[in-house]
């Protein structure tokens, strides 16, 4: 997202950012979806989502793709590929793209998070992302999967970001990948996807990617009766 359309931006291929937040499960359990706008806990995928940003400016953009991207992490130039691969030995940009959370969707485990917001390049050109935050075995966060597109008008930056926990009830033997694949359909030639989400399923997340570039991004939590659409990002081809 945020790293495709920076590129865009340097006369290469494209790609963005985004971010989420959550409570422990326990101080969370049987309580119905939550939205709020205050501080952030300590260690939630929104104060990685700030520290992400805030290294950009300091470290060096790609410098901090890599430092917070997952070993298989996946970004968009628009085809989709392996982040630490394609980061490898890019060198950073002069100033680097800003972007700041406008809301997060976070799992009832607060395993996984899907945050998106806004961003402004160097030129002055606007647009959002929408990124996937897994929780890592030491308690830290890397993002796993990272896109957006460019905005006519820019998204502004709020007071505090959106947040949204899944409800932690009432979730039994329910599943989503039966209605994820309704979305993606059977494998086609020319056509990549892939979908993930928390341990406990109550956020899930799915990409598909055309061969023309064209690419749908969506994510979707649990408030104890379905699954709610959270995201639905429609990227056209680049032209």
């Amino acid at each position: 997202m945020i790293a495709a359309l920076l590129l865009a931006a340097t006369a290469s291929p494209t790609s963005v950012r985004a971010e989420p937040v959550e409570a422990p499960a326990a101080a969370r359990a049987e309580r119905s979806p939550s939205t709020g706008s205050g501080r952030t806990e300590l260690g939630s995928a929104l104060d990685a989502e700030r520290a992400f940003a805030a290294d950009a400016q300091t470290l060096g953009q790609w410098t901090a793709f890599r430092k917070w991207a997952a070993s298989d992490a996946t970004m968009f130039v628009p085809q989709p590929v392996n982040a630490q691969v394609w980061l490898k030995d890019r060198t950073d940009p002069a100033k680097a793209i800003e972007w700041w959370p406008t809301a997060s969707y976070v799992s009832c485990d607060g395993s996984l998070a899907v945050n998106t917001g806004g961003w402004k390049r160097p030129d002055g050109s606007v647009g959002y992302f929408s990124t996937v935050w897994q929780r890592q075995p030491d308690g830290g966060w890397k993002w796993i999967v990272d896109g957006g597109d460019d905005l006519k008008v820019g998204r502004q930056h709020p007071g505090e970001a959106k947040i949204v926990s899944a409800y932690c009830g009432n979730k039994g033997s329910v599943r989503v990948v039966a209605g994820v694949m309704t979305i993606a359909g059977p494998p086609k030639p020319g056509i990549k996807s892939a979908m993930g989400g928390s341990r406990d399923d109550t956020v899930t997340w799915l990409w598909v990617v055309r061969s023309n570039g064209d690419r749908r991004f969506m994510a979707s939590y649990w408030d104890g009766r379905a699954m709610v659409d959270a995201l639905d990002d429609k990227i056209a081809a680049p032209k």
